[in-house]
């Protein structure tokens, strides 16, 4: 395959700047739904559950590990709307990968996030799984992966509306709960709750003070509030099946920080201050339950479980989603087999049930193997949104040198400073990843997946261009 040669003019028709990818594939998404989306991706299980091991690590000062890793992300996203808004692709980082950088890095980058996406897929089913079976034990988990999994399969194999749908009412109850979370807590820090008295800056000084462990424990805690940011990515591939594919991505990139800030390190600060951070709830069975039954919310734990199962299933209806624009847009660039590239009332079914397919087998292997093959095939996973993130900026930064600035829709700020620093930072959390050797396993197995599919990648495009 011969190396798209980039251009230097931004189209201008709404729906222009989409490669033959696209070619295809629906319309069908609305604004309120890529806002929906954009909205409700930043609120996962990983904000619910996994925060509570930031907390445990890091202490009251959690909060600055996840604004830290917040401006990471908000960087990361500007610069991919930019790419995204002047030329909307449903490969996203992929196609902007293979444009500025070379066709090995859009192979690379590609294929790296469609296995992240299928793996989280089956992860997300396990989960949903394990708590409805603590709600109806007679069923046996693997009966209810096998629900969850065919009820979404069908669901994307339909029109690209299904997917928006859900996605805006899964993202509509999170939101709410969320909002509801904070505007709780803070009465509570106010001591305006009935029944409850402010408990001013106890919790933050008290208990071996706002930095218990150090240095080593804001670490912890910052590698844990990096990788609860995942899925945000996802909104930029939608955005190629909008109406307006470059608004809406303008519009979802724009909101972006405020999501952040009030989202992750609003609810972090309400929950540090409310709770004791060496609480055992705050681990188990999680933040979020540990305040609201602090603040003697009746059913706390099972509300929450509640929240808990619509994050997965919404999570898992994305990443189906995502995993199949990607290896779709992958394949209609010469990466991979043909047969999966037939588009079906503008759904790429056959790289849907792909996806599905490789989601499954991942539950498969937690079964059969869950210590060894099902373990690699997490750890391969584990550093793989940092390596996409590079992959972002080094395309951000050759792209931006060849288009005006005059001519994006979405500019990245303070370029290239920004753009140099969020890949300094990238490589700090990088290096900080082998001062933990449950982090070391990761970096270590995803640099062996990543050199793979770079040299595969090569290697394709060196034998196709021949």
């Amino acid at each position: 395959m011969t190396r798209t040669s980039p251009t230097s003019q931004v189209p201008t028709r709404p729906d222009a700047g989409q490669g033959p990818e696209d070619s295809g594939l629906g319309h069908g998404l609305k604004q309120r739904h890529l806002s929906m989306i954009a909205l409700g991706g930043v609120i996962g299980a990983g904000l619910f559950v996994g925060s509570g091991a930031g907390i445990a690590a890091a202490g009251p000062a959690v909060v600055l590990a996840f604004a830290a890793s917040g401006l990471l992300v908000m960087l990361v996203m500007r610069m991919l709307g930019e790419m995204s808004a002047a030329r909307p692709a449903s490969g996203s980082f992929s196609v902007h990968a293979e444009r500025e950088i070379g066709p090995w890095a859009g192979f690379t980058a590609g294929w790296l996030f469609w296995v992240l996406l299928c793996v989280g897929v089956g992860v997300e089913a396990i989960g949903a799984a394990g708590i409805v079976s603590g709600w109806l034990p007679g069923v046996p988990s693997w009966v209810w992966v096998a629900v969850f999994m065919s009820f979404f399969c069908l669901t994307n194999l339909a029109a690209v509306r299904n997917f928006g749908e859900f996605e805006f009412w899964f993202a509509a109850i999170k939101v709410l709960a969320i909002s509801a979370f904070l505007v709780i807590g803070v009465l509570a820090m106010l001591g305006m709750l009935p029944g409850t008295a402010s408990p001013g800056a106890a919790n933050l000084t008290g208990h071996h003070g706002f930095l218990p462990h150090g240095a080593t424990g804001l670490v912890t805690g910052l590698l844990a509030s990096v990788f609860a940011y995942g899925g945000l990515e996802t909104v930029t591939i939608a955005a190629a099946e909008s109406e307006n594919p470059r608004r809406s991505v303008a519009v979802a990139v724009r909101t972006a920080m405020w999501r952040i800030a009030l989202f992750y390190v609003g609810s972090m600060a309400v929950i540090v201050t409310l709770v004791p951070w060496d609480d055992p709830a705050v681990v188990r069975p999680g933040p979020y339950v540990a305040v609201l039954q602090t603040l003697g919310i009746p059913g706390a734990a099972q509300l929450m479980n509640v929240v808990v199962l619509i994050a997965l299933l919404s999570a898992m209806n994305a990443n189906i989603y995502g995993s199949s624009r990607m290896a779709h847009s992958l394949i209609a660039r010469g990466h991979g087999p043909r047969a999966l590239a037939r588009i079906s009332g503008g759904v790429p079914r056959r790289a849907v049930l792909a996806s599905c397919a490789f989601g499954f087998l991942a539950v498969l292997l937690s079964y059969w193997w869950p210590e060894t093959v099902f373990s690699w095939l997490l750890n391969m996973v584990g550093a793989a949104v940092l390596v996409v993130w590079a992959f972002i900026a080094v395309a951000q930064l050759r792209m931006r040198r060849k288009v005006p600035a005059a001519q994006l829709p979405v500019r990245m700020w303070a370029f290239p400073y920004l753009t140099y620093a969020a890949l300094a930072a990238i490589a700090v959390v990088l290096v900080l990843m082998t001062l933990d050797s449950a982090n070391r396993i990761q970096l270590y197995f995803t640099a062996g997946l990543t050199i793979t599919l770079a040299v595969v990648g090569h290697l394709r495009s060196r034998r196709t261009a021949s």
